[in-house]
């Protein structure tokens, strides 16, 4: 059994769940509408330039778990999968999926987004093994602080190698399909690395590296 991993946001789904998460919360007027939406806007900017400080951007997206209930959360993010999320899900995605679990691989997304947006894209995706950003959980409530190594750039390899270890599996044979250049790191460890709808800077150095550049947009 060989491992398929798979970047979620502008990989897997046609576009970023986390940043129109922020954009959901905005349209609902759960926060500040324009300062928030400015800040959101800057901090996805800053992630596709490579810049992004991800424990600030952390504390700032995860702000909004602990200004509500849990209830409130969870029907307010049946509402936004339904209405922003579904219209996102790529055919040749799932296509894609398929393909590797019918070569008997297992597959794993691994995302910087945190769980409580993508735990339920990745049932809809119908894989059940997920790493991602954990937001901490304390007596029915979220903290608003993280538990763990975030899963981004090289927090994603580290968390990834915590996962193997727990799990008795390696990198053998494994596939790694990625959008971002945030995802070098974890890119160059696999032994099948593929550029997904590529950023500039990854189409480049796939290029470069003889990989495969795909699109599953269409």
């Amino acid at each position: 059994m060989s491992l398929a991993l798979f970047d979620l946001d502008n990989t897997l789904i046609a576009g970023d769940s986390d940043h129109a998460w922020g954009e959901f919360l905005v349209h609902k007027g759960l926060v500040n509408g324009e300062e928030y939406k400015k800040a959101n806007d800057l901090y996805y900017a800053a992630y596709q330039q490579g810049t992004l400080d991800i424990h600030d951007y952390l504390s700032f997206s995860l702000r909004p778990l602990t200004q509500y209930s849990t209830e409130e959360m969870l029907n307010w993010r049946k509402e936004f999968i339904h209405e922003h999320i579904r219209p996102l899900m790529l055919p040749a995605a799932m296509e894609l999926l398929d393909k590797h679990r019918q070569a008997g691989d297992r597959l794993l997304i691994i995302t910087a987004t945190n769980r409580f947006i993508t735990a339920p894209i990745a049932e809809l995706l119908g894989v059940s093994d997920l790493i991602a950003v954990e937001p901490e959980f304390i007596d029915g409530r979220y903290t608003g602080q993280i538990v763990g190594t975030p899963s981004f750039r090289e927090g994603k390899v580290t968390c990834l190698h915590q996962w193997l270890q727990a799990e008795g599996m390696n990198l053998d044979g494994s596939w790694f399909y990625s959008d971002s250049h945030n995802d070098l790191p974890l890119l160059q460890q696999v032994d099948n690395p593929v550029a997904v709808d590529p950023d500039d800077t990854l189409r480049s150095h796939a290029e470069q590296q003889g990989w495969p550049v795909i699109s599953l947009r269409s």
